[in-house]
C-alpha cells in the first residue's frame, strides 16, 4: 500500500523524552477519511504506555487517542462526512466488523481484538498504529465520530476517552434520578464523572484524599465531597451508594468503600492501578455487592455520549499546551499536578 510521511511527536525507547519525528499513513481506501488534527488530550494511558508500564510497548510509540480535527479527504464510498466536517477518533480505529461483539457495537471486545488508534497491530501498513500527537490521521469512517455542533473542540478532546470511559459505565448501572453514585478521585477521569452523573440526575458524592479539591468538586456539580483521609467524614457522610465509580490509577485500599454499598452495588473500576489490589471476601458477600470494570464502549456509545455531552453542554477542564510542552506535561501529570486534563494545540507542531 503507498504511504504519506507525517510529523508527529513521539518517543524512540523507554525513559527517552518525545521528540519531533516522521511517521507514515496510509493513503485513502474507499471507506477511509483523513482529518487534519486539531487537537489532542493527554491520556494518563498515554504515560503508562511510554513508560512500557504494561510490557507491551512497541517503539518508536506515537501516542495520543482523544483526537479532534477537521475532515480534508473522503474515501469515494464514505457517505457519512464530507470534507470541512469536524470529527474526531477515540481509542478504537478498527475492528474484525464481524464477531458477535462487533455486531452488537462492542467493538472494544472485539474477538480478533480492536485495532487501538495507537500502538496497536496496523493491519494496513504492518508493524503498530501510530497516534494524535501527529499532524494527521487516517481512518475507516466507520470509527470515526462526529463532533457535537457548539462544543468546544479543545476542551471537547477529553471525551474520546475520558467521557466515554465513564459514561458508558454509568449507563450500564443504570444511573438516574433516584440513584446515588460515589466517585473515587477526582483527576482527569473524575472530574469528567461528576459532570455526567449530574447530568444523568444522580446524586453524586465524591471522595477526594485532596484537601485542594473539595470545594472544586462542589464547583464541578458534585452534591457532597468527602475527605477520604478525615475519618469522621467517611464515617459520617450519610447515604448508602448504588455504584461507585473507581477512577484511581495508583495502587489504593478499595475494601471500606465497599462497605458504603447497598445491598446488591457495584464498585466499578475504571482507573487502572498497575499493582493487583487486594480485596476482602466478607465485605463483597455481605450485601452480595460486587467489584466490577468497564473499558471505554463501542463507537455507537461513544457518539451516543458525545450527543449527550453536546446537549448538556459537557466539557472537560483543560490546560491546553504547546507540542514543545508535551515532556514537561507528562511531567506533571506523573504528579497529579493538572486540573484535569492536558490538551495539545496540535498546531504548533
Amino acid at each position: 500500500m503507498e504511504t504519506i510521511t507525517v510529523k508527529a511527536y513521539g518517543t524512540e525507547g523507554q525513559n527517552q523524552p518525545l521528540k519531533d519525528m516522521t511517521i507514515p499513513r496510509r493513503t485513502l481506501g474507499a471507506l477511509d477519511i483523513e482529518m487534519d488534527i486539531l487537537y489532542c488530550g493527554i491520556c494518563h494511558s498515554d504515560l503508562h504506555w511510554i513508560n512500557d508500564d504494561f510490557g507491551a510497548t512497541t517503539y518508536p510509540i506515537v501516542p495520543g487517542h482523544e483526537i479532534v480535527g477537521r475532515i480534508t479527504k473522503v474515501g469515494t464510498d464514505v457517505t457519512d462526512f464530507k470534507i470541512g466536517d469536524k470529527a474526531a477518533i477515540g481509542c478504537i480505529a478498527d475492528s474484525c466488523g464481524h464477531c458477535q461483539y462487533c455486531e452488537d457495537d462492542l467493538e472494544m471486545f472485539c474477538e480478533e481484538g480492536a485495532t487501538i488508534s495507537f500502538n496497536s497491530s496496523d493491519k494496513h501498513l504492518g508493524g503498530v498504529t501510530y497516534g494524535g500527537f501527529a499532524q494527521s490521521y487516517v481512518c475507516d469512517s466507520r470509527y470515526v465520530l462526529h463532533m457535537p455542533e457548539g462544543i468546544d473542540l479543545a476542551a471537547g478532546a477529553p471525551l474520546l476517552c475520558a467521557g466515554i470511559t465513564v459514561y458508558s459505565p454509568l449507563r450500564h448501572w443504570k444511573v438516574g434520578p433516584g440513584k446515588v453514585v460515589g466517585i473515587l478521585g477526582i483527576g482527569g477521569l473524575g472530574h469528567v464523572a461528576i459532570k455526567i452523573a449530574k447530568a444523568m440526575g444522580a446524586h453524586v458524592v465524591v471522595f477526594t484524599s485532596s484537601p485542594s479539591k473539595v470545594d472544586d468538586t462542589l464547583r464541578l456539580g458534585a452534591d457532597q465531597a468527602v475527605l477520604s483521609t478525615d475519618e469522621s467524614q467517611m464515617k459520617n457522610f450519610g447515604l448508602p451508594l448504588d455504584m461507585i465509580l473507581d477512577t484511581i490509577s495508583a495502587k489504593h485500599n478499595i475494601n471500606s468503600y465497599l462497605n458504603y454499598l447497598r445491598p446488591d452495588g457495584s464498585i466499578v473500576l475504571v482507573g487502572l492501578p498497575p499493582e493487583a489490589l487486594e480485596v476482602g471476601a466478607f465485605s463483597l458477600v455481605h450485601g452480595r455487592r460486587s467489584l466490577s470494570g468497564s473499558n471505554i464502549g463501542g463507537i455507537a456509545e461513544t457518539q451516543e455520549m458525545l450527543d449527550f455531552c453536546g446537549e448538556n453542554n459537557i466539557t472537560a477542564d483543560i490546560e491546553l499546551i504547546n507540542v514543545s510542552q508535551i515532556n514537561e506535561a507528562f511531567k506533571r501529570l506523573e504528579k497529579g499536578d493538572v486540573k484535569y486534563r492536558f490538551v495539545i494545540d496540535m498546531s504548533t507542531l
